[in-house]
């Protein structure tokens, strides 16, 4: 009689869980879909082109390179296939590769996978991200191995064990940056390079290049300096990261990834702009 109770309630316990469970995977995959989608953009690499175009029924399968000095670099297949992309991987080492840079094998993954700002992810929005990649269809994509001419670190700093949470939307400044660093990785670009990692001594000052079939696009000044972002209104701004118009109308190259910004909220634009307006002012290229 006790068994029976007891096997009663347990089932009972498990139909009243299902639906919590059910709910917090929806609102997982409702936040992934809507970074994925939006300021996240990961499919900006990872998403097969012809010509500079991507081929979205191609997914995430990669392939797109990355010819920049000092590496050849080809974004890898990130779809659940189980022999090209990530499908045996775990959900805990998909979390471990984007946030640490780490691969099941214990391999460091290199440029320019952005690894000095997605350290900072925060668990619920890492967590969204996973869902989504999960829920992506499997295709099958083998992609060359990358080549970098340059020494990789064997790590990108210590195993993250406490938790990691967000800023709140409520500090537009400080969700702004979190939404231009770890989100966006906006300053992945946008900070000049030294020896293939950003140097953070000249946050947002721009003057990348990058190489693609539009020829040759520098990555622009996002402080609020005369060469950059000063004298540009709200609108200007929002438009130029959404649609790739410039302030004057004339149009930006890619890699800006506009088919994927043109979702971001209008409050996290706004917050974003505030990010933007609070950095040093810098002469482009620092």
């Amino acid at each position: 009689m006790f068994q029976s109770r007891k096997t009663i309630l347990l089932a009972a316990l498990s139909v009243a869980v299902l639906p919590v469970l059910a709910q917090d995977n929806k609102r997982l995959l409702e936040r992934g879909t809507y970074l994925m989608n939006g300021i996240v953009a990961c499919g900006n690499c990872h998403v097969q082109r012809d010509k500079g175009k991507p081929i979205v029924e191609r997914g995430l399968s990669g392939g797109m390179v990355f010819d920049e000095e000092p590496f050849k670099a080809y974004a890898p297949n990130i779809t659940p296939d189980p022999e090209t992309g990530i499908g045996r991987w775990t959900d805990a080492q998909l979390a471990r590769a984007i946030r640490e840079g780490i691969r099941p094998d214990g391999t460091v993954i290199g440029p320019p996978m952005p690894m000095a700002f997605y350290r900072d992810l925060s668990d619920d929005d890492l967590a969204a991200i996973v869902a989504y990649l999960r829920a992506q269809p499997a295709l099958k994509n083998v992609v060359p191995k990358s080549d970098y001419r340059m020494k990789l670190p064997p790590n990108y700093g210590p195993p993250i064990t406490a938790k990691v949470t967000a800023p709140s939307p409520k500090d537009a400044v400080k969700y702004g940056a979190y939404l231009a660093g770890p989100l966006g990785h906006c300053l992945e670009c946008h900070t000049p390079w030294v020896k293939g990692v950003p140097d953070m001594k000249r946050i947002g000052a721009g003057g990348n290049p990058f190489k693609g079939p539009w020829g040759v696009a520098v990555s622009r000044n996002l402080t609020p300096h005369e060469s950059g972002l000063k004298g540009w209104s709200d609108a200007e701004i929002a438009r130029a990261t959404q649609t790739g118009v410039r302030k004057d109308g004339s149009p930006l190259n890619p890699p800006m990834a506009y088919a994927w910004y043109k979702n971001i909220s209008a409050d996290d634009m706004k917050a974003l702009t505030a990010y933007l307006r609070s950095l040093k002012p810098l002469p482009f290229g620092g």
